[in-house]
């Protein structure tokens, strides 16, 4: 098999996986949490650290509504199985980067690598994201090669697969719509608040500290009643429906 036909195929199985596999993380990660310390030795500096690193997480998530917020129906979707687009979208932040939603995915997990305050987890967690998403992107752009032709040619030679370029945003094709963002997204913001919790405790059981803080408790009790009720809005009634979205 051509190493183009191997990457393709490697993509789209990789695609299929794309929902669990980037799990396997989670060992680095609780390694990099076991061996970490606190930034200049001091936890009140490791508290704004983590502040700090929630934020990088929350940009990310704010990419991704960016795209998912602004896109035509049947695009920038979670299927999990091949890849589909019934249109190509090509402006608003699709008009700087060529896949944001990759782009938020990565800012959301490096938020997370970077709280232990040791080196190495940023540094595995971004060489395993561009190996493993770069195969998946390349998958992609096969298939939309194939669907929309010269469109893609046109759009791919002048728009970074990865690095925004800002200036030449475009606006985009239409209006921002929150109730696909919110019943597209609201396991993504779960995801965020779960996973910085999830590193906390573990913390605190490598580290013996049972001193919670409460912003912790009200930030994951906050986040998991928002995601009960989106829930229950997206599987059970229409309230979140938008009309071509």
């Amino acid at each position: 098999m051509a190493l183009q036909e191997e990457l393709r195929t490697q993509g789209e199985w990789l695609f299929r996986k794309r929902s669990y596999l980037p799990l396997a993380f989670l060992v680095v990660l609780a390694l990099g949490v076991a061996a970490g310390r606190y930034p200049g030795g001091d936890i009140r500096y490791h508290e704004l650290w983590e502040v700090v690193c929630l934020g990088v997480s929350a940009l990310g998530l704010f990419v991704r509504i960016l795209a998912v917020g602004f896109a035509p129906a049947h695009t920038s979707g979670r299927t999990t199985g091949q890849p589909t687009a019934a249109s190509l979208t090509t402006s608003g932040v699709y008009s700087v980067v060529r896949h944001p939603i990759y782009v938020g995915n990565f800012l959301v997990g490096l938020g997370f690598a970077l709280v232990p305050w040791v080196w190495w987890v940023p540094v595995i967690y971004t060489l395993l994201f561009c190996i493993y998403y770069e195969r998946i992107m390349f998958a992609e752009e096969a298939f939309l090669r194939e669907r929309f032709a010269e469109k893609f040619e046109e759009w791919a030679a002048h728009t970074p697969a990865v690095i925004p370029r800002f200036s030449q945003w475009r606006r985009p094709a239409l209006a921002f719509s929150l109730r696909t963002v919110l019943r597209r997204e609201y396991s993504a913001w779960m995801a965020v608040v779960a996973g910085h919790f999830a590193i906390e405790l573990l913390e605190h059981l490598f580290g013996h500290d049972y001193h919670w803080e409460a912003s912790w408790f009200l930030l994951v009790g906050t986040g998991g009643a928002v995601y009960t009720v989106l829930w229950v809005a997206s599987h059970y009634t229409r309230l979140l429906e938008a009309e071509g979205r």
